[in-house]
């Protein structure tokens, strides 16, 4: 596949002229579209809070209509649309797949940005016509829709080419826009591109008509070289390590243990190699989400899992389980954790650092009280995590 798309990327490049600019067309597109923003603007007077809501309706039904195009002409072969077709499922479906969805240089814009006259297409056509139709019954609404029509289409380019950035990139990081790159990866999907993830900006109209897909994006077997803070903490827990591990290994019990946990959402019960789960927390003074897999579970023994999580958080949490001969289990819970930007490593050493730990050893005097009721002191009494 590799080799199919990077062959496809070399007679697409060989076909762009020369002549082609690059940042004129960007530039052409996004001043084009603000000065007709602007000119819209100047008509208003004296603008009633109710007319101020036909600014986001205007923008769901701008929404609606980009939805409407990139599912049936986008991917729906047309006779009227045909052009439009090859150009985005030919073209840009055949340029960025799954693994291979970033561009590499300025002049790729051509595959990722509409034609620079489609913009012109769109006023004349589209936004303008509507703001004279509109005007004899309220200037004010037919301006803020017309002008709603027009940041839409400058907001789908501008989040389509970030959702084409590189991972690192620090647009690519922010949430919102983490959130739709990696939809839109999935979209890009040759089993889901006909059926699932139309949406650009916000994914509205693939909720209410069922077409969201979402699937988190796999976790690596080896962790990025960030700098990583690594704290452990131990406790003797007065159960056998078999359905104390078990215990601990049910991700859904979190939240009865660990101050940081909040909501789990995923399999009930211990949680086994290449199990996904979803959880909320509130750790170091911060709220989040983490996306995690399970790497490892030796009943008795060990448990491991990674996750990732906002402002390119990334962890690892493992559980390793000592019997002793008193017939308690020494619990040892080692977390590993790093992030990719300064601001947040910077953070984490004046301020996350000692709240994390803290919570860390304080979470295992819960576990052991939580543990010891939750299992029978007979350890041959079958354990039930659910």
């Amino acid at each position: 596949m590799r080799d199919t798309t990077e062959h496809f990327r070399q007679q697409y490049r060989a076909t762009v002229s020369p002549r082609y600019n690059p940042w004129l067309h960007g530039g052409f597109v996004l001043g084009y579209g603000v000065l007709c923003i602007a000119l819209l603007a100047g008509t208003l007077e004296q603008v009633q809070p109710l007319e101020w809501l036909t600014l986001p309706l205007g923008l769901v039904f701008f929404n609606l209509c980009i939805y409407v195009v990139h599912r049936w002409l986008g991917h729906h072969k047309q006779a009227f649309a045909r052009l439009f077709y090859k150009r985005h499922t030919g073209d840009h479906h055949s340029f960025f797949v799954p693994g291979q969805m970033t561009y590499d240089g300025a002049r790729d814009w051509r595959v990722i940005l509409f034609p620079a006259w489609l913009i012109v297409f769109h006023s004349l056509l589209f936004a303008l016509p509507l703001w004279w139709l509109m005007r004899p019954f309220n200037a004010n609404v037919a301006a803020l829709f017309a002008g709603a029509m027009l940041i839409g289409y400058l907001a789908y380019e501008w989040f389509h080419a970030c959702e084409h950035l590189p991972a690192e990139h620090p647009l690519a990081r922010l949430p919102w826009i983490r959130q739709m790159r990696r939809l839109h990866e999935l979209h890009h999907r040759r089993e889901l591109m006909q059926r699932r993830n139309f949406n650009i900006v916000l994914p509205l109209m693939d909720y209410l008509f069922g077409t969201l897909y979402w699937e988190p994006e796999p976790i690596t077997a080896e962790p990025r070289s960030l700098p990583m803070t690594r704290m452990q903490h131990q406790i003797d827990i007065p159960r056998s390590a078999v359905p104390t591990l078990a215990y601990a290994s049910s991700a859904s019990r979190w939240p009865e243990w660990h101050p940081s946990s909040l909501t789990v959402e995923g399999p009930s019960g211990p949680l086994y190699a290449g199990a996904r789960f979803e959880e909320e927390i509130h750790a170091g003074g911060r709220s989040g989400h983490l996306s995690w897999q399970v790497g490892e579970y030796l009943p008795g023994q060990r448990w491991s899992a990674r996750a990732r999580g906002d402002h390119g958080l990334e962890l690892q949490v493992t559980y390793e389980c000592q019997a002793l001969d008193t017939g308690h289990t020494r619990f040892v819970r080692t977390l590993e954790y790093g992030f990719s930007g300064w601001l947040m490593r910077l953070g984490n050493q004046l301020l996350f650092k000692r709240r994390i730990e803290r919570e860390s050893s304080d979470s295992l005097l819960a576990l052991c009280e939580m543990a010891q009721q939750a299992i029978p002191p007979n350890p041959a009494a079958a354990y039930t995590a659910d």
